[in-house]
């Protein structure tokens, strides 16, 4: 893979290429000089005319020293022997990131695909999320190790807090405490947060340091950019992951989207997701599919022109698809 030139993406720098023998896209971050890399593996030469340079190399500041895949799989509503196929062809196509919860009820069957994948769980990434009624500091360690029990490993690569405790019940600065205390224990190599407003993501920032929040999960996608919250995660070296980055689907029926794939060959869920990682955000989709799972993953390679970021960026209308009441905080 040649030098490409060097490129401004949301905020964040991107310099070179640096090919990646594992065949996925990371984001390395070192914390000695605070440098994120994005390292994307070579495919099959993609359509006539399209422009499909890899953005490899990501630089953020004020970030937990820790590899963090730009690119895994959902499993979000797949369940039984549906999850283990999915999870084990995802793999086998060259994914390393699997991101679970609790509340999903699938952990058991996303560790037996791994488990059978024989992909070696240190090369593999593994996120899962801790539920609400575990919140509480005399819980939330003793479900984190179900968890782990589930999903066959000793430690998981990244856990988050699902959603903010339901009417406060479980005040932020106990359950990051024992989030935190769960990290130290060794339960999770890094911790974070999905779900939270920036009022949240405050509380969070003054119960454990920014430096140790390593993700925010949110609804993200053309139709709702959440831009506040990331501006603000962003500003504390607090990384973003897009989850619904498709927007179940409606996104590939945006006229903008459908225009931008077909100018550059791609699929319209490439072009969303190439915009979301060129946005400086990791994704997490899903699929059953193998063609699916392949044609996604084969949005690491798309790079789209500034003013086709621009034109997707338009698209914001602050349309949130998911809003679960008793659940959802106050959103910015």
């Amino acid at each position: 893979m040649g030098r490409a030139p060097s490129l401004a993406i949301g905020g964040v720098r991107a310099r070179g290429t640096r090919p990646l023998e594992e065949g996925v896209p990371f984001l390395e971050i070192d914390e000695s000089n605070s440098k994120i890399l994005c390292r994307v593996p070579a495919f099959s030469k993609p359509a006539e005319g399209s422009d499909w340079r890899a953005v490899t190399e990501f630089t953020l500041q004020n970030m937990n020293n820790a590899n963090i895949p730009a690119f895994g799989l959902g499993s979000f509503r797949l369940k039984g022997q549906t999850v283990i196929d999915s999870v084990k062809t995802a793999l086998e196509l060259g994914y390393r990131l699997v991101d679970t919860a609790q509340i999903y009820g699938n952990e058991a069957e996303v560790g037996q695909a791994i488990a059978e994948s024989g992909v070696p769980r240190d090369k593999l990434f593994v996120t899962t999320k801790i539920w609400t009624e575990n919140l509480a500091a005399d819980k939330l360690a003793a479900s984190l190790k179900t968890s782990l029990s589930k999903l066959r490993t000793g430690q998981v690569d990244l856990t988050l807090i699902h959603w903010p405790s339901p009417g406060g019940a479980v005040p932020v600065a106990e359950f990051m405490g024992a989030l935190a205390a769960a990290q130290d224990e060794g339960l999770t190599r890094l911790i974070g947060v999905s779900n939270f407003n920036i009022a949240l993501l405050q509380e969070a920032i003054a119960a454990v340091g920014a430096q140790r929040i390593a993700s925010h999960q949110i609804e993200l996608h053309p139709s709702l950019q959440n831009r506040k919250v990331v501006e603000f995660t962003s500003a504390q070296g607090i990384h973003t992951t897009s989850y619904m980055t498709l927007g179940y689907g409606k996104a590939l029926q945006e006229p903008v989207i459908q225009a931008i794939a077909a100018q550059t060959g791609a699929t319209p869920a490439q072009v969303t997701l190439a915009w979301a990682m060129q946005k400086g955000l990791a994704v997490i989709p899903s699929s059953t599919k193998r063609a699916n799972l392949q044609s996604n993953l084969a949005a690491t390679q798309l790079k789209l022109q500034p003013e086709d970021m621009a034109r997707i960026d338009a698209l914001d209308r602050g349309e949130r698809l998911v809003n679960p009441e008793g659940l959802a905080p106050r959103w910015d």
